[in-house]
């Protein structure tokens, strides 16, 4: 294991769900404030952040109502991979010595329904999305039925994957959808994108995160529980993955971000799979959870099948899997759907989860983030 340089000092959270009397912006600063009062410290003792949102406003318009204390603010804007970008560079900039102490943001108010796909500001005019190729259920729907087919994995693994993330989040003081659903009620709700039903999706939301990091070798100067980031790495598709919004599909299969992203956070830590006793993993629909399992390393294509079944992922199982509900129950705010997955790893490794609360007193916890056009962004935490 590396040396870490850099520990997460101060969590904040705002509900995720449905917040009508609270904007977007106004729930980032609540999760600032919580995460100020976690470190003992004030807002004029930050000296940069990195923020962002991808449907609320500019993040750093939020220092109106925070506090005008001409620190460095970046707003940052990377799809759903935005809040782990943003911890990215958080983490970078202190890595590199230029500051002590720093925040990493992430907020977003989405409107009902799906997600709106905007094709031209993508950048692949609107042709894209007026064919129907924009809509991301049909695409995820292909997209786990063709590996499916490939690696025998059934429906009923599927329909685990949901009723285990609404189980997860009914102890979740901050998850949107808190109800427990069975299996059989999950396999024969409404049909999507076959071969995904509708409480197999997440749902566009609200919500906030923010975290306060500071060098290593000071943490203790915040907190009595410093959570150490061993490392964060993000990285964009290359030729051949199959991603949402590409124009084409290679002939030959590549591998996809995810694959790239989490080697290069393994490297970084100086670690490997097997070190690591639990993962928050973007979950945007079923099939994500399963097909990221293997593409980050933690088993080969197929057996997830035999760990769903077994309920390997579940809380007290032998490899925990987003035990905090993850996007399924959450929802997904985008600018903050990965800085909560980091939030619900620094409880764990507090030991202060609750009633979700992993077994075994686990030492190394790792996240995981995926979102379009194919970016992935991965982190790794011990305590």
């Amino acid at each position: 294991m590396s040396t870490p340089e850099v520990a997460i000092v101060g969590i904040g959270m705002h509900p995720f769900g449905r917040t009508p009397e609270r904007s977007g912006q106004e729930q980032g600063v609540y999760a600032v404030r919580k995460a100020l009062a976690d470190a003992g410290i004030e807002w004029k003792d930050v000296q940069f952040a990195f923020g962002g949102s991808a449907a609320a406003g500019a993040a750093d318009t939020m220092v109106s109502k925070l506090g005008l204390t001409g620190l460095q603010f970046i707003n940052v804007a990377n799809g759903c991979a935005t809040g782990g970008s943003a911890l990215f560079s958080a983490y970078n900039t202190i890595a590199s010595g230029a500051y002590d102490l720093g925040i990493a943001i992430g907020y977003d108010k989405h409107e009902r329904g799906a997600f709106r796909v905007n094709t031209k500001a993508g950048g692949l005019g609107d042709w894209y999305g007026k064919n129907g190729l924009a809509l991301t259920t049909q695409f995820f729907g292909m997209k786990i039925n063709r590996y499916m087919q490939q690696h025998d994995i059934s429906h009923s693994s599927l329909a685990k994957v949901s009723a285990k993330a609404f189980r997860n989040a009914e102890h979740n003081e901050n998850a949107w959808r808190r109800q427990p659903i069975p299996e059989e009620q999950i396999l024969e709700s409404d049909m999507l994108s076959y071969p995904l039903t509708k409480f197999m999706f997440c749902s566009p939301a609200e919500g906030g995160v923010a975290l306060l990091l500071a060098r290593a070798d000071k943490a203790h100067k915040y907190t009595d529980t410093p959570i150490y980031l061993n490392a964060a790495a993000v990285r964009s598709r290359r030729w051949g993955s199959f991603e949402v919004m590409s124009p084409w599909i290679a002939i030959d299969d590549g591998v996809g971000p995810t694959v790239d992203a989490s080697k290069a956070a393994f490297e970084i830590a100086g670690m490997g799979p097997e070190d690591i006793d639990l993962a928050q993993l973007q979950d945007t629909e079923a099939g994500a959870e399963i097909m990221h399992l293997a593409e980050n390393g933690f088993c080969e294509h197929g057996e997830q099948e035999r760990m769903m079944q077994q309920g390997e992922t579940e809380i007290g199982g032998r490899f925990p899997v987003n035990t905090d509900g993850g996007c399924l129950a959450n929802g997904e705010p985008v600018g903050a759907s990965g800085l909560r997955q980091v939030y619900e790893n620094v409880l764990q490794l507090r030991g202060q989860a609750g009633k979700r609360q992993v077994p075994n007193d686990p030492k190394v916890a790792y996240t995981h983030v995926y979102g379009a056009p194919g970016i992935s962004g991965v982190t790794i935490l011990s305590r």
